[in-house]
């Protein structure tokens, strides 16, 4: 499931909420291709660390890391849907 969210100069970002299969197969890529440089090397580094065990844990929380980085960043949900999935996923309460 998708949502939109966006930003106050008007930019929509279309997000994935769930499992990551890029992050499954695509790794560090996935980070590094959004612009989400501080997570692309994270993701490195704890790969280095745990010896590449790292790489099954990161698509299960990925996109939501990304998705609360996003909402911290001031993006906001771009339409009701979006906003209804949030709630319900938790990311934001009902206001």
């Amino acid at each position: 499931m998708f949502i939109n969210l966006q930003n106050d100069i008007g930019m929509v970002k279309q997000v994935k909420v769930g499992f990551s299969w890029t992050a499954l197969f695509f790794g560090v890529f996935v980070p590094i291709l959004r612009g989400d440089w501080k997570w692309a090397l994270i993701m490195v580094f704890l790969a280095i660390i745990t010896f590449g065990i790292s790489w099954i844990v990161f698509p299960f929380v990925y996109n939501k890391i990304y998705i609360n980085n996003l909402l911290e960043k001031g993006y906001l949900p771009a339409d009701d849907n979006s906003r209804s999935i949030l709630v319900t996923k938790g990311f934001i309460s009902a206001q």
